[in-house]
Formats: structure tokens, sequence, C-alpha cells
């Protein structure tokens, strides 16, 4: 399930406010407007633009807005929920055959896992079930890295055009040696497109490549977690001692919420089991 990842605004957002407090604490709000070059802002962003098209296709452009918007989303990867399933799993698989899984599988919403059970019933051998649900993996990691790419290449290019702002200021600056009045504001300006783009890489693009290939990592992790799972059930492996190897993927604190949800789930069961008696 995806939802709403608020971190990527709020740190965007508290990011520019923070820079903006500098300024304003520095220069007063009348300063601040100082800041504000259009010329520069032009320079920066149409320079920017202008370089992803020469470096990426028109299918790759489109692309990059759907892999931006993964950025503000998160999905909750619930590990310990995942073992539970692939325990039951294993528990059905023993008690009615690997065929009744074609039932179970059904009211699972994730395909990759669906995938690999539907391979486990079909009888397909453990080491092929592993090789495609592999490569699928690879496809899956280098999809993410093309889409992702866009990004980096943005927060390697915004600096650069902020170089190319400055340097056009400073050629306009010495210019007018002649004139010392007007040397120091046109200097400021100069450096206003190095501040837009340095501020646009390393607030924006590069943190958000950063939590692309963050979420990439993660999904693949839960990813061989799964492909771990299916074989364990294939191969009619015991629930707990599949289990126990699944629990090897959590981590400590996992492992707390995994033993206490155990717990109540056992609390459960015998609750039922006196209230049926």
């Amino acid at each position: 399930m995806r939802k709403r990842d608020l971190l990527t605004p709020i740190g965007i957002t508290l990011g520019f406010i923070m820079v903006m407090f500098g300024i304003v604490a520095n220069a007063g709000v009348g300063g601040a407007v100082s800041f504000i070059d259009i010329a520069s802002i032009f320079i920066v962003i149409g320079g920017l633009i202008a370089a992803l098209l020469v470096n990426f296709n028109f299918a790759e452009l489109k692309l990059s807005f759907k892999v931006i918007r993964e950025a503000f989303k998160r999905s909750d990867a619930n590990l310990v929920q995942l073992i539970q399933l692939f325990v039951k799993l294993s528990e059905r698989a023993r008690r009615e055959g690997l065929l009744a899984l074609e039932v179970e599988v059904e009211e699972v919403d994730d395909p990759f896992i669906k995938k690999g059970v539907l391979l486990a019933v079909d009888g397909i051998e453990p080491e092929v079930i592993n090789e495609i649900m592999s490569a699928e993996i690879t496809a899956m990691e280098e999809r993410h890295y093309r889409g992702r790419s866009l990004v980096e290449k943005a927060g390697e290019y915004a600096p650069a055009w902020g170089m190319i702002g400055t340097l056009i200021g400073l050629v306009l600056m010495l210019e007018s040696l002649t004139d010392p009045e007007t040397l120091g504001p046109k200097m400021a300006v100069a450096l206003l497109t190095t501040l837009y783009g340095t501020l646009l890489a390393n607030l924006v693009f590069i943190p958000m490549a950063g939590k692309l290939a963050n979420k990439t990592d993660k999904e693949i992790f839960s990813k061989q977690v799964i492909i771990e799972g299916v074989i364990g059930v294939q191969s009619g492996q015991n629930p707990k001692l599949l289990e126990e190897k699944l629990s090897a993927f959590l981590s400590e604190k996992d492992k707390r919420e995994a033993a206490k949800e155990k717990e109540k789930i056992e609390e459960e069961q015998m609750k039922e089991t006196a209230n049926e008696a």
C-alpha cells in the first residue's frame, strides 16, 4: 500500500525556509528582495531543462514525472506480515497440497508474490523459480536506475548552469569597470545564479535521487524475502523452520514486534478454542 511521504515536501520546504531565514536575518526583508533576480532564474531553470532535453529522449522525459512523484510516496512493506503470510501458505500447502495455494494467493495484492506462488504451484524447480524471480528484480532495478538517472543528472547540471550564469555576469561586470559604482550590484547578481543552481541541486535533486535509490534498495530486499518464502513453501519446509529462516531478514526491533504479534495471535487462538469448548 502506497501513502504520501510527507518528509520529502517537509524537508524541501524547511530547507528553503532556513535559507530565507538566513537571508532575512542578515539583510532584512527589504534586503531579501536583492536575492531575487529573474534573469538568473531563467538561466538556471532554462539551461537545466535544455540540458535534460539533450541528454534524454522524449519517453524518458515523460517517465520523469512519474519518477519524481515516487519521491513523494512511501510503501508500507511490512516484513513481519510478509513472513506470517508465507508461514500461513506453508501450513496450508503441507495440509492440503500446493494446488490449494492457487485459491489462497488470489487474496494477495502483490503481483510478485502471486507470480512466485503460481510458479511453485505449477511445479517449477526451486532453482528455476529463483532465476526467474531474480531476473525480474534485476529488470526492476535497471528500470528504477534509468528513471532515477534523470533526477541525478538534474543534480549535476543545476550547479553547472549556476556557474555559467555567474560567468555571464562576470563578463558583463568586467565591461563596466569604468563605473565602479555598478561593480558591487553586478557582482551580486552574477553570484545569484550559482546560489540558485547549488540550492536546487543540494536541496531538491540530489536528496530526491538518494531517496529514490533508498526506496529501490528496500524493494529489492523485500523481494528477496519473497523469493526465499516462495522456495521454502514450494520445497515443503516446516512452517516453523521457514519462519526462523525468514526471520533472519528482520532487524532486532522487527523481531521483537514479530514475537509480540505471534503471542497476540496465540492468545486469540486460545480464546477461540476456550469459547468453542
